[in-house]
């Protein structure tokens, strides 16, 4: 049986790395690209003629010049600062459910990077069908009607929903009259984030301190005939699940609203619970979460949108039908709000999500539930034994899949706070985790996530890290204070400056404008 083993003596990688650009002497190549001979340039034509003018370059890029060996050993260098945090487990990064992606899954995937998705329709039926048949597991998964996988993740399939909100008010005549969206402050931050984008007003309700969710009575006060819809997480980001959800569903649709449900944090409720019997109008997935695939730190990502029928007319196009035993790319949609993404979305996901799925079938997702809710209760009891860490809210209950702890108890004790302590545990080889979204309402917040991935072992040696850096806390606030001591990066990152436009550099040439004058 594997043992608790806190990596004492972990060092990552620290090479100094410049960026490549300062790595860049005039004149020197990488790769030299063959010209093409005349019988290609008789063939292909004056190709830049071709190109308006307004979209010619008129200068090289200013890319940075080096040779293949420095190239090569500049981004292992890169990769060995890296190692040590993408070998570690992901219990660190809720909300949202990070799991190991099984390496099979990246190995089918690469079957089909040969496909452009310009090509005819006949030749890539197989990627299609994974398609359907993908589409059909999700509406089995949530009891939505039709689904789109167009978006490239979470928040942007809830843009999407919002922006169906909006055609089917519309549709009905009463956008301008409904224009209001109601959301909860523990809800992700894109539920309140998108509508706003599209054009609506938000309302957001705060918790019951006792229940750590709103009450009903809250809700019914915030609706009117001005709601257009409510878009909420469940369980919220404190792990805490609404019991009343259906009765939260049913007020915003006597009030005449739309009921979005996020599901991002869908892992403690496969196979167990579905949007549809709660009432939801609509729901949607992180694909690349939920379903394996991990994201890998902004992309790539697929955001599954479901709906029910009555606003199936409004989703992105194309939609993937099947007729005559042929599947087919359907943009023939009169009442779609059109294409919210580049062809079909990123196919590599549905990929690797369709494997992950065939791989466990309905009992296995169901299990994969069951696991998550179990490890996240011995966890949390793991946990809330370290002196230092409370939990806000709902005393007593359990939660379902994650918890937002608080080291507000050793802050006030020792002056160490969680960004302190977030920064030391790199030092025992486990990736920062997360705290929580701005503005902090659980002070001093972390927020953990041990999904069915991680082993019973996996659980006590994270707790015990933890319990080790409160005891440093006590004992020798400073080291806590000063981490990491052992990562690449020795700097921490000033959210001051962060929040200051005029020392962002986000290019090269910026960079050079601001600081290499």
């Amino acid at each position: 049986m594997a043992q608790v083993k806190i990596r004492e003596n972990y060092h990552q990688a620290r090479w100094d790395e410049p960026i490549i650009y300062e790595l860049s002497t005039p004149g020197e190549r990488g790769v030299l690209v063959p010209l093409p001979e005349q019988e290609v340039k008789d063939k292909a034509g004056d190709v830049l003629g071709k190109l308006p003018e307004n979209m010619r370059r008129r200068e090289a890029p200013p890319l940075p010049e080096v040779s293949q060996k420095h190239v090569l050993a500049h981004y292992l260098h890169l990769s060995q600062e890296t190692l040590g945090a993408n070998l570690n487990n992901d219990i660190s990064q809720g909300t949202c459910t990070m799991k190991y992606n099984p390496r099979i899954n990246e190995a089918l995937a690469a079957l089909i990077h040969h496909i452009h998705p310009s090509q005819a329709e006949d030749t890539m039926q197989g990627l299609l069908q994974i398609y359907y048949e993908f589409e059909r597991f999700l509406k089995e998964i949530s009891g939505m009607d039709r689904f789109t996988l167009q978006p490239g993740g979470g928040s942007h399939a809830v843009y999407t929903a919002a922006s169906i909100i909006r055609a089917y008010h519309e549709s009905r005549g009463e956008l301008e009259q409904r224009n209001e969206v109601i959301t909860t402050i523990f809800s992700h931050p894109c539920d309140a984030a998108t509508p706003a984008t599209a054009g609506f007003k938000i309302i957001t309700l705060y918790p019951n301190e006792e229940t750590g969710v709103p009450d009903l009575e809250a809700l019914q006060e915030a609706v009117s005939e001005r709601t257009a819809a409510i878009f909420i997480t469940n369980p919220e980001d404190t792990g805490i699940y609404n019991r009343q959800i259906d009765k939260f569903v049913k007020t915003v649709h006597d009030a005449g609203g739309l009921c979005f449900y996020d599901q991002a944090n869908a892992n403690g409720m496969l196979g167990i619970a579905r949007a549809r019997e709660a009432g939801f109008d609509m729901c949607h997935f992180n694909v690349h979460k939920t379903f394996s695939t991990p994201h890998g730190c902004s992309g790539p990502g697929t955001g599954a949108l479901g709906v029910r029928d009555h606003l199936a007319q409004f989703l992105p196009v194309p939609t993937v039908e099947l007729a005559d035993g042929k599947y087919y790319l359907d943009y023939d949609r009169p009442d779609t709000i059109g294409k919210v993404r580049g062809f079909f979305g990123v196919a590599p996901v549905i990929v690797k999500a369709y494997s992950w799925i065939m791989m466990l079938g309905a009992d296995g997702l169901k299990e994969v539930a069951e696991i998550s809710v179990l490890n996240n209760n011995y966890f949390q009891k793991k946990v809330e034994e370290i002196p230092g860490v409370t939990t806000w809210y709902a005393k007593g209950r359990r939660r379902l899949e994650q918890v937002r702890y608080s080291w507000e108890k050793l802050e006030e004790e020792t002056g160490v706070g969680t960004v302190d302590v977030m920064c030391r545990i790199g030092d025992y080889g486990i990736q920062h985790y997360w705290t929580s979204h701005h503005p902090w309402v659980v002070p001093e917040p972390f927020t953990l996530e041990p999904c069915e991935t991680f082993s019973k072992a996996d659980l006590e040696t994270y707790a015990a890290v933890l319990a080790k850096i409160a005891e440093e806390a006590r004992q020798d606030p400073e080291l806590v204070k000063t981490a990491p001591h052992k990562c690449a990066s020795r700097r921490r990152a000033r959210p001051e400056e962060l929040d200051d436009p005029e020392k962002w550099a986000l290019t090269w040439r910026a960079y050079k404008r601001k600081y290499k004058k």
